[in-house]
């Protein structure tokens, strides 16, 4: 598929949990000890979303979910692109949408994963410097 098949937006109220948890609750190695609940939690009080969705049927095929301030500072989470969807620069779009076009293009952003460091990098991301520390969750990664 052409990237142009594809819409991407930041209404909450497109987001299609069922894929959203599909993904999550199976797939996604840093986000399976979370309960359903737990995750719609999560979504409900994200401070924005974007997803990405085929143009010809609308089945939602990418999701990213941030948690801010609204000022200064900003955390991305559960970024993923469904795997029959890959490979059509639809990581990229989400990010830009979410980090670059978005209200908080101009904040200080944060994420933890342990793989598409190469996407992550062409959006600013880098690892921590002197002035970033961290307390590990006590459950859950």
């Amino acid at each position: 598929m052409d990237p142009v098949d594809y819409d991407l937006d930041d209404d909450p109220a497109r987001i299609q949990r069922d894929v959203v948890w599909g993904f999550l609750s199976t797939r996604a190695y840093w986000g399976r000890w979370r309960t359903r609940e737990q995750l719609e939690t999560q979504i409900d009080g994200a401070w924005r979303v974007v997803g990405a969705y085929r143009r010809d049927t609308g089945e939602q095929v990418a999701f990213a979910r941030a948690v801010s301030d609204g000022i200064g500072f900003a955390y991305l989470a559960d970024v993923f692109v469904l795997d029959d969807h890959r490979g059509q620069s639809l990581g990229k779009r989400l990010l830009r949408l979410m980090i670059d076009d978005g209200p908080g293009a101009d904040m200080r952003w944060t994420l933890f994963t342990g793989d598409a460091h190469g996407l992550y990098r062409q959006f600013g991301f880098h690892e921590p410097d002197v002035t970033a520390m961290v307390r590990p969750a006590r459950q859950g990664t």
